[in-house]
């Protein structure tokens, strides 16, 4: 249990004690700093007393952690390309990972912006805002097949100030989808149907949004033939993906007639399928 009295050092050193997964001193510190409504930095280096409210509320924090369940459900955000994003148990917590496809789409457009930007299995709007915000005259638009994921992405765009480029729509990928984007993005389900996660994925997570099919990768023979008739000339898709997939994938793009190469994450692993229109 967290003690009832004591520093905000000794709570977090029995805290970290506590919490489950790869970063408790990490969480149980993001956690104190929400509790005490400080910056984490500042928190750590402060020597403002810990009121009992803020220790009751930490306490509380740290069960819920305990439990399993992701820190940013518990702080309500998660930070994605320097943007917090809003997330719930209906979306997935954006990974670092994924910050991949927005550098892959600069690499991409360092000549010139994209105007139009599409973004497959939105959730969060994660991936969209990410790239609206470097581009101040694009326009973007993101689909999911959950109202409930839409209405988190439309929250976050009004809070970043970007609902104004942002629209969102109900959807089954692309059924129903006119015209061509410049720029596609998508982190599809990837995990192949049965595979054991970890607790914080498993309980909290939607399904829905992370099983693929038996090899993980339906969402890809569903969508990478449609890439010719969806990007606009000299145009990108880019796509998230999983462990070992990605010779699969580029052989996918090949036989739907398309360039395609494969990029690496920040840890060098295949992460990124990039796709574009042969000639």
């Amino acid at each position: 249990m967290v003690p009832e009295t004591g520093d905000r050092h000794s709570l977090l050193r029995a805290a970290a004690g506590l919490i489950p997964g790869d970063t408790p001193r990490l969480d149980a510190e993001l956690l104190l700093s929400q509790a005490l409504g400080e910056e984490r930095l500042r928190m750590l280096v402060g020597s403002v007393p810990v009121s009992d409210e803020s220790r009751a509320a930490f306490a509380a924090m740290v069960a819920r952690r305990i439990r399993h369940e992701p820190v940013a459900h518990i702080l309500g955000e998660r930070e994605f390309w320097s943007l917090p994003i809003r997330v719930t148990a209906d979306v997935l917590v954006p990974r670092p990972d994924s910050e991949t496809l927005i550098a892959e789409a600069l690499a991409h457009f360092r000549a010139g912006p994209p105007a139009t930007i599409l973004d497959l299995g939105t959730g969060s709007g994660a991936l969209l805002l990410a790239a609206l915000s470097e581009w101040p005259d694009a326009r973007g638009l993101g689909i999911d097949r959950s109202e409930a994921a839409l209405e988190v992405a439309r929250g976050n765009a009004e809070a970043l100030g970007l609902g104004g480029r942002a629209d969102f729509r109900l959807g089954d990928w692309t059924d129903g989808l006119e015209g061509r984007f410049e720029l596609i993005l998508c982190n599809p389900p990837y995990i192949p149907d049965g595979t054991e996660l970890m607790p914080d994925v498993a309980l909290h997570e939607p399904a829905g949004a992370l099983f693929g099919g038996a090899d993980g990768l339906d969402p890809y023979r569903r969508l990478i033939p449609e890439m010719p008739e969806r990007l606009a000339p000299g145009g990108v898709a880019l796509f998230e993906f999983g462990e070992g997939q990605a010779e699969a994938l580029r052989a996918m793009a090949m036989d739907s007639g398309l360039k395609a190469d494969v990029a690496a994450d920040l840890a060098g692993r295949p992460r990124v399928l990039k796709v574009l229109a042969a000639g």
